[in-house]
């Protein structure tokens, strides 16, 4: 009896044994086919499909903006925020991206310093003064100045070919604005056969074009005695044109020049002395305007120094003063008398070939 069941204890014990080690091969055998996977067969002939995706996946679908970081202040100069064409730098996350501005054209030139091709430069002219009584038509500007500039054009053809053309001038006051414009009326034969002894006509205009005075020079012959009154040079002032205000008379000295500004009579009025040389090289000439007995000091014209041109070239800078109170009619006589100074110390002849 006792041997019968130990015999059945040991029969199954075996088989627990038995079935453990089954259980424990099949363990191993899941687990090597987890860690080491088997490839499939596939017959040598048939291709093995592509398994990449047809487009890349969306990598931003996962992204989800955050709040808007704080506000940058605009950059110094700009009051207003960003330049025009700028995006704002409000949000770290925007791209910069330059976007012209709406109905904007490209640059071609830096404002403020050179003219376009097309566009002529603008002129400034002076304001034009109310009407004064006792004063000639066109001379009301002469009432506010006390200092005027006198700028003559530089004529390079003249230099270049040796033929005398018109001169002109530009007369602006302290604060470069125009105040007249004036232009020699002379032909051709009497400007390149006479050169500076040539008789002129000056005519000077205003801002409308308006013929305000006249200036004329008649022909007088130097071949005869200095000191005779027939060589003598003259200018006569008209204002209106056709109406004589006074002539601007030469007076002989043998150091220096010296004029008489006389009135619509000619009667002596003032008196203009110039330097003993008028040809001083890198300095001013100046002309001094006196009473008749040469006392008092009435205002002055100056021939500028202008460097090259002064030297080389006929572009002439002139500077009158005179008061500001003064009789209008005189204030034209003083600007009268300075081209003529300019026509017979300062008018240089284009040299002629020699042949």
């Amino acid at each position: 009896m006792i041997q019968n069941v130990i015999n059945w204890n040991s029969s199954k014990c075996q088989g627990i044994q038995e079935d453990m080690s089954r259980v424990a091969t099949r363990g191993q055998d899941s687990i090597m086919e987890s860690v080491i996977p088997t490839a499939p067969e596939h017959p040598a002939d048939e291709k093995t499909p592509d398994q990449r995706p047809d487009a890349p996946p969306d990598y931003n679908s996962h992204f989800v903006p955050g709040p808007p970081g704080p506000a940058v202040p605009p950059p110094a100069g700009y009051a207003g925020g960003s330049p025009v064409g700028y995006n704002s730098l409000q949000q770290p996350s925007t791209f910069f991206l330059y976007r012209p501005a709406v109905g904007a054209h490209p640059i071609q030139f830096q404002p403020g310093k050179y003219h376009m091709p097309s566009q002529p430069v603008p002129v400034t002219w002076m304001p034009g003064p109310p009407p004064t009584p006792n004063c000639p038509p066109g001379l009301e500007y002469l009432t506010q100045l006390d200092t005027i500039h006198v700028l003559q054009h530089f004529e390079p053809l003249e230099m270049i070919t040796s033929f005398e053309t018109n001169n002109g001038y530009e007369v602006k006051n302290n604060l470069d604005q125009m105040v007249y414009v004036v232009n020699e009326d002379t032909d051709d034969f009497t400007r390149n056969a006479y050169r500076t002894l040539r008789p002129f006509v000056l005519r000077v205009t205003d801002c409308t074009g308006r013929e305000v005075m006249t200036m004329q020079r008649p022909f007088r012959c130097t071949c005869c005695c200095f000191c005779c009154p027939s060589t003598r040079q003259e200018l006569a002032v008209q204002c209106p044109p056709g109406v004589p205000i006074g002539f601007v008379a030469e007076h002989w000295n043998l150091c220096r020049a010296v004029y008489s500004i006389q009135n619509e009579k000619k009667e002596n009025v003032m008196r203009v002395r110039g330097p003993c040389s008028t040809y001083g090289c890198g300095s001013d000439s100046v002309f001094e305007v006196t009473s008749l007995d040469g006392v008092s000091n009435i205002g002055s014209i100056i021939r500028k120094w202008n460097g090259l041109l002064s030297a080389m070239g006929d572009a002439d800078q002139f500077e009158i003063h005179f008061p500001l109170d003064m009789d209008v009619k005189m204030k034209a006589m003083i600007f009268g008398a300075c081209f003529l100074i300019d026509f017979m110390y300062f008018e240089r002849s284009p040299r002629r070939s020699s042949r």
